[in-house]
């Protein structure tokens, strides 16, 4: 079976992470990369003996035997790109977050599911082993009734962070910590607790001159009943602190710490199992830095998904679940108010394949 070639089109921070991912997954090989800074675009292509371009249509043309396209640009352009390559009949890999906006998110999932390709959206914390074992529990009932997930992420980003480039911590491309740093830790709470109920919210930009927040205190409440908070900021000094997980239920307590809950702290059931020894064994691993070590693990699904070995673990529709709290948490700043989760978009996402 011949391998799935993959080209990266954003060529930023997180590209060098995707592309050691793709290395790393059998049956997938990196064969183009695109970039409008061609410097950048080089800095991956040459090592590699690959080629570069400065524009996504060219390199479309030129490497027409492209399988999967994973955009890494700025957020506020990931729409326009998804859209872009769906026509060009290319199955697409988007960062998070998928968008900046629901209604860009629903007409990318419309792109993709009239062009007849696969929409993924890169959630790889959820691949993280302790995370994965998280997820198992809950499954099985092992907390009971859930009463409380709080998600942390305690990171440190300077002024020259966000000099790298214009767009970082503008409303038109980046967002703030909520939609860009804390966008995975908002995603696991609802991946694990279920749908959001309603959302209060503050914010403040405290130690960086940008557009948007650097710190952002939020309070979920899930249908189930259970209580969400999320407390992020890139304020953090000296240095980055952690991005964790906590899961409280009436009949036992997980936390997840590490710089990207990469890291089983707590592991506590009323009742034990055998299996109890193995999880902390294999769940305490660390790596990857804040962008974690799941990249691999998602990328291979991907890969096995487009052959019909396996289901997609995040799809367009799964990727936009987050992306609407997020935008009733900003809703919710605006405000100053509680809202509801009742959005619907005029352009709907229900005939989405992914």
């Amino acid at each position: 079976m011949s391998d799935l070639k993959f080209a990266l089109i954003g060529c930023g921070r997180v590209s060098h992470k995707h592309a050691e991912a793709i290395a790393n997954v059998p049956g997938a090989r990196l064969v183009g990369v695109c970039d409008v800074d061609i410097a950048r675009a080089n800095a991956i292509a040459q090592p590699l003996g690959i080629p570069a371009f400065a524009d996504m249509d060219e390199m479309i043309s030129s490497v027409p035997e492209i399988d999967i396209v994973e955009i890494l640009t700025p957020s506020g352009h990931h729409a326009q790109h998804v859209i872009r390559m769906a026509r060009h009949k290319k199955h697409i890999v988007v960062e998070k977050p998928m968008a900046l906006r629901l209604d860009d998110a629903d007409e990318m999932i419309t792109a993709c599911d009239r062009a007849g390709v696969r929409l993924f959206v890169v959630k790889q914390n959820r691949c993280n082993p302790p995370v994965r074992r998280l997820r198992e529990a809950i499954d099985a009932d092992r907390f009971g009734k859930l009463v409380m997930g709080t998600a942390r992420v305690r990171w440190c980003r300077r002024q020259d962070y966000y000099d790298l480039d214009a767009w970082r911590g503008t409303s038109a491309l980046d967002g703030g910590v909520l939609a860009n740093q804390a966008s995975h830790y908002v995603d696991l709470l609802v991946w694990l607790f279920g749908p959001v109920e309603s959302v209060v919210a503050m914010t403040a930009t405290r130690l960086v001159k940008i557009e948007t927040e650097d710190t952002a205190a939020v309070l979920l409440r899930f249908a189930n009943g259970a209580l969400g908070i999320v407390e992020a900021t890139t304020a953090t000094r000296p240095t980055d602190l952690e991005g964790s997980l906590s899961v409280l239920g009436e009949r036992g307590a997980v936390v997840i710490g590490g710089f990207a809950v990469n890291q089983l702290q707590t592991w506590n059931f009323e009742t034990s199992m055998p299996s109890d020894d193995d999880v902390v064994v294999d769940s305490t691993a660390s790596g990857g830095g804040v962008y974690g070590a799941g990249h691999r693990v998602l990328l291979d699904n991907v890969v096995r998904t487009i052959r019909g070995q396996a289901s997609p673990l995040v799809d367009g529709r799964d990727g936009r679940r987050s992306l609407e709290v997020i935008d009733a948490i900003y809703r919710s700043v605006e405000s100053g108010r509680e809202v509801k989760l009742a959005y619907h978009s005029r352009k709907s996402a229900s005939t989405a394949n992914g």
